[in-house]
């Protein structure tokens, strides 16, 4: 076992399933200490007793809803109670919903900016001013190739991560004086529970098999980049192409995706 991460201490949301729990397990295999934060304690246990049968390190259980500001701050009290230092920030909450736009509940809608953009920053404005503090650390904001590339039946939650992405590319440049990095990792779709709710219909998951990425493989690649420069991973290969060049051809990008990319 690597020990690269051994005495490091992790802050991970959505870690109770999908690429939180990669990461945390991961992350775990190399020695680090962890805190897991999601809404579902009895997920969060499995998890961390896993994680400490690996480690042997720390790891403390935080039963959060990042939709809701009062756990939020809450949580952030407990975590700087348990430890002294936090090392790195990984913010893997969230969900999405793929409807017709105009279909959509607006609670629903509120509900997922709530999770996915303003329960993000919320929290990331708490760890930061720890790390700021410290003069080190890094964010690992969790994006997603929809708020690069755009496809129908995904306003919302396209525009959540947009919104993530750029959040994250302005800290960057705010927490860059302090000696605080922060990372975007913009996969594409990958082999979680989050289509359980997303795909209402199944087809999607079926129709993009080709760009279909294994969560354990995402997590390897993200843990390879913690404590480096690295200001954005984008994953699979072939969408982070598709993304670049939409940016340089948008009218060919709009034509295309309402062929490749419309099969929700």
């Amino acid at each position: 076992m690597s020990n690269s991460l051994r005495n490091k201490v992790f802050v991970i949301t959505g870690a109770s399933s999908g690429l939180g729990r990669s990461i945390a397990l991961q992350s775990a295999e190399r020695g680090a200490n962890l805190i897991l934060i999601a809404r579902r304690e009895e997920k969060l246990l499995e998890v961390a007793a896993e994680a400490k049968e690996l480690s042997g390190a720390e790891v403390w259980v935080y039963p959060t809803d990042m939709g809701k500001a009062n756990q939020i701050e809450d949580t952030f009290k407990k975590i700087i109670v348990a430890v002294k230092h936090i090392d790195f920030l990984v913010n893997a909450a969230g969900f999405g919903d793929f409807d017709d736009f105009f279909d959509q509940n607006p609670q629903l809608i509120t509900n997922m900016f709530q999770v996915n953009v303003l329960g993000l920053i919320y929290f990331t404005r708490l760890i930061a001013r720890v790390m700021i503090d410290q003069k080190s650390g890094q964010v690992i904001n969790f994006g997603s190739m929809a708020g690069k590339i755009p496809t129908t039946k995904s306003a919302v939650y396209s525009s959540t991560k947009a919104a993530v992405i750029q959040f994250s590319n302005v800290l960057r440049l705010e927490l860059k004086p302090f000696g605080v990095k922060v990372m975007t990792v913009n996969p594409g779709p990958v082999y979680t529970n989050f289509f359980n709710r997303a795909d209402h219909t199944g087809d999607y998951v079926h129709n993009v098999q080709s760009f279909m990425l294994d969560p354990d493989d995402v997590a390897w690649q993200v843990i390879h980049y913690f404590g480096s420069d690295k200001r954005e991973l984008n994953l699979p290969l072939s969408l982070a192409v598709m993304a670049k060049l939409y940016n340089l051809f948008p009218a060919a990008g709009d034509y295309l995706s309402l062929i490749l990319g419309s099969r929700k």
